[in-house]
């Protein structure tokens, strides 16, 4: 059955089925791109951030202006931005800034929760509706002919509009899950990273050396 015949039969729950599946398919394509890039440059920036520091923090810190784009680099840089601050104040300036960054992280997290949660309700929404329908058009002693047509339409809307809201939930389920992976494992690496930046402000602070310092 063509595409087109198959959404009429479905019913009027399709309309916002098909609402739902645009929505999911374009917060997807954006939520792609954003990891795609963090998975392409963030470990190199991060390496090359932590070597630089090393030996300059000032060019540490015009890497890392390169890569506003990157979450790292604004936790990183809103840490190195203060003014001398002890290992302590350093440490709650990364940790406050990771906090800031989370919600960019998890973006679209609760519109995908409530497309997965309501897709499956509209399609059982749309069974209910072609049942009324098949049993609105059904006359007892009249099960042959046009009146078992008007049966198997209703039949028909409900099945196919079950399916739909199935489809597209499962659909945006899979994706809603990889991205609540990729969430958790960038927040462990945030972690790391953080940690390994702020051993190394502790041992400049202890040498009496600021993140300015030219050597």
């Amino acid at each position: 059955m063509p595409f087109g015949n198959l959404f009429t039969t479905g019913g009027i729950v399709m309309w916002p089925l098909l609402g739902f599946s645009i929505l999911a398919v374009a917060l997807i394509m954006e939520r792609i791109g954003f990891w795609v890039r963090i998975a392409r440059r963030q470990d190199r920036v991060v390496r090359e951030v932590l070597e630089l520091y090393k030996r300059s923090p000032r060019a540490a810190f015009l890497k890392l202006e390169q890569n506003l784009d990157l979450p790292i680099a604004r936790i990183f840089l809103a840490a190195l931005e203060m003014e001398r601050p002890t290992p302590e104040e350093f440490r709650l300036a990364l940790e406050s800034a990771a906090q800031a960054e989370l919600p960019l992280l998890k973006r679209f997290n609760t519109v995908f929760e409530t497309i997965i949660s309501l897709s499956p309700l509209l399609g059982l929404l749309g069974t209910v509706l072609g049942l009324i329908s098949s049993f609105a058009s059904l006359k007892l002693g009249e099960v042959a002919g046009s009146e078992a047509a008007g049966v198997t339409a209703g039949i028909s809307e409900a099945l196919i509009s079950t399916a739909a809201g199935l489809a597209v939930a499962i659909f945006t389920l899979l994706f809603a899950n990889t991205f609540r992976g990729l969430y958790l494992r960038q927040s462990a690496l945030i972690q790391e990273y953080g940690g390994q930046l702020e051993l190394l402000y502790r041992r400049r602070y202890e040498q009496g050396k600021y993140p300015y310092a030219s050597s």
